[in-house]
């Protein structure tokens, strides 16, 4: 923890990063550069290995010149651009809107006949982790009412306020979705919600000139300290390389994408010797559904027997609060200990949640012991994903703690003489998916399918 604080190049690293290569989407050039990056980066730490894996994403997806314009009762430009993964659009005039309310079935059964129409789905505004996550949770089944209602188009209205636009999907393995649909600027669609609310009928022009490729092929990076005593089994740290291209993806993810290379440097700099093997992972893919983690859990599959636990970092730069074991209670106890440390800095709670949206989540489905960092909110919530996530909004001396906080519980996961947890078997981790309600969630998302199939997670 100590070497962790010294100076270091975390902040040229992050700053070539951000500012240099900007944002990264997988199957563009600057997420190529990411990859150097990375490796570079590794190699600069004194990594004893540094290697790509390549992995292939079903669809490659870029965004034309999004157009969008109300023509009728009043005329003015709507800001908009298309949600990601999105299908395109051909240039469409005079669409009739309807407001969707909060796009609820009974939305739908009120507002009647929308087929051929752009529907509006209003938003509240979002403060807390809850609400995003409720923005997640909310448009799968939104989705799939207007397919079977035959929509043309999905106007969602942003919950960031001052026409702040980010960049989202709701497509899950990197497939191109079902339906356009459009993020539209918060104070644009409540101006066309409050024209609709007085009975006018509204039109509008809106052209989605999205740019759909075949199978693309993007990699995650992979760095080693070698283990001293056993070798053979590891503990990974692990962060996702990948971002949205409308900021520069500081605070998600690449200051957690330089904290895992600058704690790869501050053990080796330490001069201490684990037991077992760290690998130091960069994924890619995450945005698009946590695609190059799923990728590295099945190329690796046969040997997480020996895999110790996994550490994600993928909250952006609040303070750190403690970390989520993915439902595992059995850890609890010794993974307290593990953490003592980090009490002087309020690190050290352990919460028995589970999550789904980061890169821990293949691993915690083949039953390997995982922890994800908690963290407070900072200023992540208004930034996520949107223009302005750049490099200025990443406190540094934050970010250096995040360091020593994740140095430190990789290196006490790779140095206790048994691991803290056996991996479970399938059926002890979908008792763990129904305890903690994540099966709740994956539900929505089409996931549990894919569990329940076999096409992911531990087979036995």
């Amino acid at each position: 923890m100590a070497e962790a604080q010294k100076p270091s190049a975390i902040e040229t690293n992050l700053r070539n990063l951000t500012d240099g290569i900007g944002g990264r989407v997988p199957g563009t050039l600057a997420m190529q550069r990411a990859i150097e990056w990375g490796e570079a980066g590794f190699k600069a730490a004194g990594a004893d290995s540094v290697h790509a894996e390549q992995f292939q994403l079903p669809a490659a997806w870029a965004e034309g010149a999004t157009e969008m314009s109300v023509v009728a009762p009043e005329q003015f430009s709507v800001r908009a651009i298309s949600i990601a993964w999105a299908p395109a659009l051909a240039p469409q005039h005079n669409v009739r809107v309807v407001d969707i309310g909060q796009g609820t079935a009974e939305d739908f059964a009120k507002a009647g006949d929308v087929a051929g129409a752009l529907i509006l789905v209003h938003s509240e505004e979002m403060h807390k982790w809850d609400d995003l996550f409720e923005e997640y949770l909310r448009a799968p089944p939104i989705i799939d009412r207007a397919v079977k209602a035959k929509a043309m188009a999905i106007a969602f209205q942003s919950t960031r306020p001052h026409d702040l636009m980010y960049r989202h999907t709701n497509a899950i393995e990197g497939d191109i979705d079902r339906i356009p649909m459009v993020l539209v600027a918060r104070e644009d669609a409540s101006r066309m919600a409050r024209l609709l609310a007085s009975r006018q009928p509204l039109t509008a022009d809106l052209s989605i000139p999205n740019k759909i490729g075949g199978p693309i092929s993007a990699a995650n990076v992979v760095a080693e300290i070698r283990g001293s005593e056993k070798p053979d089994e590891f503990v990974l740290l692990g962060a996702h390389l990948d971002s949205w291209e409308l900021g520069t993806g500081a605070l998600d993810n690449g200051c957690n994408a330089a904290l895992v290379i600058d704690a790869l440097r501050a053990i080796k700099a330490a001069g201490v010797k684990p037991r077992r093997t760290i690998r130091f992972a960069l994924f890619s893919g995450e945005e698009e559904g946590m695609i190059g983690s799923h990728a590295y859990v099945t190329a690796h599959r046969a040997e997480l027997d020996k895999a110790a636990g996994v550490v994600i970092f993928d909250s952006g730069i609040g303070r750190v609060t403690g970390f989520s074991v993915g439902g595992r209670k059995d850890v609890v106890e010794m993974v307290n200990q593990l953490v003592a440390p980090l009490k002087p800095w309020n690190a050290a709670t352990l919460t028995t949640d589970a999550e789904w949206g980061t890169d821990n989540f293949d691993f915690m489905l083949e039953g390997v012991p995982t922890f994800v960092a908690n963290q407070e909110e900072a200023n992540y919530l208004i930034n996520y994903h949107a223009s302005s996530d750049t490099f200025d909004k990443v406190d540094m001396r934050q970010l250096k703690k995040h360091v020593a906080e994740a140095a430190e519980l990789t290196l006490a996961l790779a140095d206790t003489p048994e691991p803290v947890g056996s991996r479970l078997t399938r059926a002890q981790v979908e008792q763990t998916l129904h305890e903690t309600h994540l099966d709740d969630q994956l539900k929505v998302f089409g996931i549990w399918q894919e569990w329940k199939s076999g096409k992911r997670g531990r087979s036995q």
